[in-house]
């Protein structure tokens, strides 16, 4: 059986994600990432109590095409620490990989090993390692190698023997603590968020981004309307699971992968 508007097989049904965790590491290559939906579930996790934290490759300084990236780093920088203050996180980092041309490399792996280290998470979120998102539009390079690095760099922060420098020469002990990684924007997500009710924090995260969403062309979509879309379709995408909420307007949908 195929889905005859897309020619593609159906998507299984998608489950509701467990959120009995308690601290949550985003970890993503550009400012502005976590911002297309996820920011909705940040929103519910720390409205929840639980804590959240940011940690950004880049400083997105390739990202506007008028502004020189030794200006635009710093404040899309910004930026990104005033999109995540309207979801209530107030820890956002840098690792100041060259953006446009991260790596999946072992000094990226180590980079958030170490912060995983530091943090403690029980759940890390990215975005997706695929070559296309969930509605077909190809990946950006950044975001594979980031998205890939996070799912290695889980079990790295929790191996004694991998990046030893860690432990014996800044004191991070171990942390295998991290029992999931979820990746937004995949083609093959496997769990829903409902994010009924996140909408309008998750909008005014993207807006904050201001230099960033005044340089997109004309004809892109505005931040509400954008996230909106996101958000609705990650709903009807869930509407015919089993069990699906009744009246859930809004979803974000993530690939859970078990470490």
């Amino acid at each position: 059986m195929t889905d005859t508007t897309s020619g593609m097989p159906p998507r299984p049904p998608l489950e509701p994600l467990d959120e009995s965790f308690e601290r949550v590491l985003v970890v993503v290559a550009h400012p502005d990432d976590i911002e297309y939906g996820t920011a909705a579930a940040v929103d519910r996790w720390t409205k929840a109590g639980k804590t959240v934290t940011y940690l950004l490759a880049t400083r997105g300084e390739a990202g506007i095409d008028s502004i020189a990236p030794e200006e635009a780093g710093a404040l899309r920088a910004q930026e990104e620490r005033d999109g995540a203050a309207e979801v209530g996180v107030d820890i956002v980092e840098f690792l100041d990989h060259t953006d446009g041309v991260v790596e999946y490399s072992i000094a990226l792996r180590r980079d958030i090993a170490r912060v995983i280290r530091e943090r403690r998470p029980d759940v890390l979120v990215t975005g997706s390692h695929e070559e296309v998102f969930g509605r077909g539009m190809t990946n950006q390079a950044d975001h594979r190698a980031v998205g890939l690095a996070v799912l290695d760099a889980a079990r790295d922060a929790g191996n004694r023997w991998i990046f030893r420098e860690l432990t014996e020469q800044e004191g991070l002990e171990p942390w295998g603590g991290v029992h999931s990684v979820l990746m937004a924007g995949s083609a093959h997500p496997t769990h829903y968020v409902d994010v009924t009710g996140h909408l309008e924090p998750a909008i005014a995260s993207l807006e904050a981004h201001h230099y960033y969403n005044t340089n997109l062309p004309d004809d892109f979509p505005k931040p509400r309307e954008l996230v909106t879309w996101i958000l609705t379709m990650g709903a009807e995408g869930v509407a015919t699971s089993p069990d699906a909420p009744a009246g859930m307007e809004h979803a974000v949908t993530v690939r859970r992968y078990a470490v």
